[in-house]
């Protein structure tokens, strides 16, 4: 007996590498297929085609339908005219088919059959023998097309009994002439289709312009939403629409961009109020220590890329506090807004003055062409200083002040150095005497900071 043969393992996605005894299977996944987002229809193309299909399927179904009506009564037409001629001619041919004279038969059958639309006209006696027979020189051209023309446009040969003293004395047999028919129908045919044509043209255009005053409010609407989320622009506005819902819509959409653009601007407001206050002194309405702090960094790091000089200047009140205990707060008010107005004066426009706390006051002057002209810039504070100040319950005082200067890159090389240094000579020069100004002394460089 032969050993039962094993079958061989199923295939697998699974590779194995052997390191040191131990096995390690990897299982390779599938790699999932990237599906491209499908493009979305339009609406002024869903709306024109959904137009289109409707107009296309109208003017299809009117033509089928004319084109039907047209054939039935076009058929009834041709038998009733055939019977009309059948008539005819047996009243005609009577005497001749009396009396079965087959030459005067035939010349007045064929004197009546040759001015009408007829393929073949025969005339049969009482034992329908026939007696005469008229047949249209064209019958023998296109046999096919005319037999399908007579089957679809007549129902048949007509057969008219001829009577004499009320007895049938014979008989007229008459088939029409399918071209004759054919040609009216195309004539017919092309007139319905240019009527046809012109409808759709009319309904096309009619449709077209209904899209467009639907289509168009619907594209300002998106085109002002876009711009209201993109780019804020909140003064956006709906221009009217012709119909009275999209009208209705575009009305409640501005009404609701005038809400967010009231909104917006209250914000704004806010936000710039916040900023001020963040970086401003309250009461005089000056920077206030950190906003100066963050200007003198960005000054000196301007100076020394541009190896320019910037100067500090430290100002403190010389009698502030006998003005706060002789003349109350509102007078120590009054005497810092004033001094904080002498101070804007007296600066370029490029200058920023801050009030750094209680009466202690600074000025920062960048783009200085020399040293000394921040000595002009105190000694013009100095002058200007002299003059006294309104008090808010009358009369007027003088409020010196003294003043501490530091240069960069003379005194100090940041920011930090540069304002300890000219409040170190602000105390300087109120120590020596008050309502003046002094310098900082030079540092080795060093040991500048």
């Amino acid at each position: 007996m032969n050993a039962p043969r094993t079958p061989p393992p199923p295939p697998s996605t699974a590779s194995s590498s052997s390191t040191s005894g131990a096995t390690t299977t990897t299982t390779a996944l599938p790699a999932r297929k990237a599906t491209a987002p499908h493009a979305r229809p339009t609406l002024y193309g869903t709306l024109r085609r959904i137009h289109l299909s409707v107009a296309l399927i109208a003017v299809c179904t009117a033509g089928i339908s004319l084109t039907a009506l047209g054939l039935t009564a076009l058929r009834a037409y041709a038998d009733h005219n055939l019977r009309l001629v059948a008539r005819s001619i047996a009243y005609t041919v009577e005497a001749p088919v009396v009396f079965r004279d087959t030459a005067a038969t035939t010349e007045t059958l064929s004197a009546i059959a040759a001015s009408e639309d007829l393929a073949v006209a025969k005339v049969f006696d009482r034992d329908h023998q026939q007696l005469a027979i008229w047949q249209h020189e064209d019958t023998q051209r296109f046999p096919a097309l005319r037999r399908i023309a007579s089957d679809l446009l007549t129902s048949g040969p007509v057969e008219q009994p001829i009577y004499h003293e009320a007895q049938r004395v014979g008989s007229v047999e008459v088939a029409g002439d399918p071209v004759a028919l054919l040609h009216f129908l195309v004539q017919g045919t092309l007139g319905l289709l240019a009527c046809l044509l012109l409808t759709a043209i009319g309904a096309h255009y009619m449709s077209s312009r209904m899209i467009v005053h639907i289509i168009d409010p619907v594209r300002n609407l998106m085109r002002v939403a876009h711009a209201v989320r993109s780019e804020r622009a909140f003064g956006q506005r709906m221009p009217p629409a012709r119909i009275a819902e999209l009208n209705a819509l575009g009305e409640d959409f501005n009404g609701l961009l005038d809400e967010l653009e009231a909104w917006q601007n209250q914000l704004q407001h806010e936000n710039r109020s916040l900023a001020h206050r963040a970086t401003h002194d309250g009461l005089t309405g000056l920077l206030n220590r950190a906003a100066f702090e963050e200007a003198l960094e960005l000054a000196v790091r301007s100076a020394a890329a541009r190896n320019q000089h910037t100067a500090v200047l430290y100002l403190d009140s010389d009698d502030f506090k006998n003005i706060n205990d002789r003349h109350g707060h509102a007078a120590g008010d009054a005497v810092l807004i004033g001094i904080a107005q002498r101070l804007r004066g007296c600066l370029r426009e490029t200058d920023l003055v801050a009030r750094l706390g209680g009466d202690e006051f600074a000025v920062l002057a960048t783009g200085l062409r020399q040293p000394e002209d921040a000595a002009e810039i105190a000694e013009h504070i100095l002058e200007a200083m002299q003059s006294p100040l309104m008090l808010p319950a009358g009369g007027t005082i003088v409020a010196p002040m003294s003043i501490g200067l530091a240069i960069y890159p003379v005194h100090a090389r940041s920011a930090k150095g540069l304002l300890h240094a000219a409040d170190v000579a602000m105390y300087g020069a109120k120590r020596h005497s008050g309502a003046t100004w002094r310098s900082a002394e030079p540092t080795p460089p060093d040991t500048l900071v």
